[in-house]
């Protein structure tokens, strides 16, 4: 009989499914996984360190970068460690645009998380389905703050400008007959909030359709249910949090058990997974789809209803208006310094967490009283969730190491940062 031995593969950092620069260095039985070691830090971003060397208002652009598929999110959490410092008092209408837009970005998230997930374990057509409805909503994104991802529109005192009246339009093209354009133009007739109504309105028919692909497939449960079972007490211990903690059957969400902005005025509900397993996870962030989509249609309803300002009016982080800026040289002074240099913090500390689609992520911030932090430390969800690798994949096949990583839902920025 020839000797029997364990083999050393490399999975990543170039591969399609590691989601990032993730190496992984597995050791095989056959294909059964032995062990499964992450090799991080080829990204090499070093976003605290760059955040420590900048007054804090240029830093904002910093967060978008990290887990670059929940941009708005990151900002969120930023800001508002800012202003806990400052103890600053947000309009009640930026608190619900900022609601808005992080439930906007948890459904780019998981609809990320799903067409690339299923694209992973076989599955074409979801991805193609899941990236026509994140189409729309990154114009939402482009209409508030110019940009398609990263947007820097969340500010310490609020956001950036109001919602726009207008929905940008497609143009006329030599590809696009009059007929094409008048189609895609069908629902761009009004408000930007106008536009996300309808949204709202249509998406549940397009979870459905995700739906009645996915989640009955006999070929999908087979590559997901009992595939990374997580207990609740083991999921508590390795410090997960969002869709994987819930999916271990723990009902925590920073939305419902430490409520910040005006998640407290919503009614929305908490998916959770009974078994654990990579299908529970599957099922939870499909409902938080839905969930979303509920929240976001309720402060459509309240900020047709409530105009007002979006911004504090302390003068200490709020920039002049432009107008006045272009006429008056005290603001347009005034509206040099606070870009280049900024504002101090009082001397302190502060740690911030928000409900981010891929579990909680929070600030640290430390001041000694300059323009720009004296410490700052992210804590990223996924670099838990990756950290429970290797006990995840033990014991299971070759292949299912790509479900797991699917499942984990991980983003480099925020993991090697």
């Amino acid at each position: 009989m020839s000797e029997m031995r364990n083999y050393t593969l490399n999975f990543g950092p170039q591969h399609p499914a590691a989601h990032g620069v993730l190496r992984l260095i597995l050791e095989i039985d056959g294909e059964v996984i032995e062990r499964a070691d992450p090799h991080i830090g080829l990204l090499h971003r070093g976003t605290e360190k760059l955040v420590e060397s900048k007054p804090y208002n240029q830093s904002i652009g910093y967060m978008d970068r990290l887990d670059y598929v929940s941009m708005m999110c990151n900002e969120h959490a930023y800001v508002m460690a800012i202003e806990t410092m400052l103890e600053l008092e947000v309009p009640e209408r930026a608190q619900y645009i900022r609601v808005m837009f992080d439930e906007i970005t948890r459904i780019l998230n998981h609809l990320m998380w799903l067409g690339t997930h299923a694209l992973d374990v076989g599955a074409m057509s979801i991805f193609l389905y899941a990236f026509r409805e994140r189409e729309k909503l990154i114009d939402c994104y482009e209409a508030v703050s110019g940009s398609r991802m990263h947007a820097t529109y969340y500010r310490p005192g609020g956001v950036y400008r109001d919602l726009p009246d207008r929905m940008p339009k497609y143009l006329k093209t030599d590809s696009r007959s009059d007929k094409e354009i008048t189609a895609l133009n069908v629902n761009r007739q009004g408000s930007l909030l106008d536009f996300i109504d309808d949204f709202v309105k249509e998406f549940p028919r397009h979870i459905k359709q995700y739906d009645d692909l996915l989640t009955e497939n006999r070929i999908w449960k087979q590559r997901l249910v009992n595939i990374g079972i997580v207990s609740a007490k083991r999921a508590k211990q390795l410090g997960f949090t969002g869709p994987m903690l819930r999916g271990s059957g723990v009902a925590w969400d920073l939305r419902k058990n430490q409520p910040y902005a005006v998640y407290d005025k919503l009614e929305f509900d908490i998916p959770v997974g009974v078994t654990g397993d990579s299908y529970d996870r599957y099922l939870v962030r499909m409902e938080e789809l839905r969930q979303s989509n509920k929240i976001i249609g309720q402060c459509v309803s309240w900020l047709k209803a409530n105009p007002g300002p979006v911004m504090s009016d302390d003068k200490k982080v709020t920039p002049p208006k432009r107008t006045n800026m272009k006429d008056d040289m005290e603001s347009l002074i005034h509206h040099f310094k606070l870009f280049t240099e900024g504002y101090s913090l009082p001397e302190g500390e502060v740690y911030k967490a928000i409900e981010h689609p891929k579990g909680e992520f929070g600030i640290y911030l430390i001041s000694d009283g300059a323009n720009k932090p004296y410490r700052v430390k992210i804590r990223a969800p996924g670099f838990a969730h990756l950290a429970s690798m290797d006990e995840m994949s033990k014991g299971h096949m070759l292949s299912d190491v790509v479900t797991i990583i699917g499942t984990q839902d991980i983003v480099f920025g925020e993991i090697d940062r």
